[in-house]
């Protein structure tokens, strides 16, 4: 590989569980009172959309977006007191450093919640390319997010190896013509069943054969 493309959410924090927290408290505020589980079911895409499926046309375009943003800035005050890069990513990341392996973030998060997690924890100096949901016109599963991440990284994006934790994500990555490892945080193994691009799974950052993985 001559270039690594990470996710972030999920991939590089173990954050879902604080996004269901966060979108279960918002829709109490608005008078829908979903269970965790409820909302592990019903909450996925873009927070516009979601809202809108959830509450028909009860709320105008601009509610919908202002709801939207108010929930990212919950996700993000919930999460900051535990806010840590998953199991072994920092190790993995000054590994790659030393190699001098280009590394990119292409994340379908907006980028204040991008810019909240590697600002918090001091890494954005690791990374040559830096995307998220307001870089692109088409989110994941398009490729579109991973070959602009390669581009700014000036590195082919068949060349590069992406860490992804989601099917959706791994289709992007499929379609972008990129091997994966996944991150299992959020989905079991046999949801990838049907790619034939995930080279991996792990659990974490932390086991010694992804030393080796850039050389595949």
């Amino acid at each position: 590989m001559k270039g690594i493309i990470f996710d972030l959410d999920g991939t590089m924090v173990d954050n879902m569980l604080v996004h269901h927290q966060a979108w279960q408290r918002k829709l109490k505020a608005l008078g829908l009172d979903l269970t965790m589980e409820e909302v592990r079911q019903q909450i996925h895409g873009v927070n516009e959309e979601i809202l809108l499926r959830l509450f028909g046309n009860r709320f105008t375009a601009e509610q919908r977006s202002q709801f939207a943003w108010e929930k990212e800035a919950e996700y993000r005050k919930i999460f900051k007191p535990t806010l840590q890069l998953i199991t072994g990513l920092k190790e993995y990341l000054n590994h790659l450093h030393q190699l001098n392996i280009p590394l990119g973030i292409g994340s379908a998060a907006p980028k204040e919640n991008v810019d909240f997690v590697i600002d918090n924890l001091n890494i954005r100096d690791y990374f040559k390319a830096v995307l998220h949901a307001g870089d692109v016109i088409k989110g994941k599963p398009d490729p579109e997010i991973y070959i602009k991440v390669a581009e700014t990284m000036n590195v082919p994006v068949s060349k590069c190896l992406v860490f992804e934790d989601s099917p959706t994500g791994v289709e992007a990555a499929n379609r972008a013509g990129c091997p994966v490892v996944v991150v299992t945080t959020s989905h079991k193994e046999s949801e990838f069943e049907r790619f034939t691009n995930v080279i991996r799974f792990i659990d974490n950052f932390s086991s010694p054969d992804l030393l080796h993985v850039a050389e595949y």
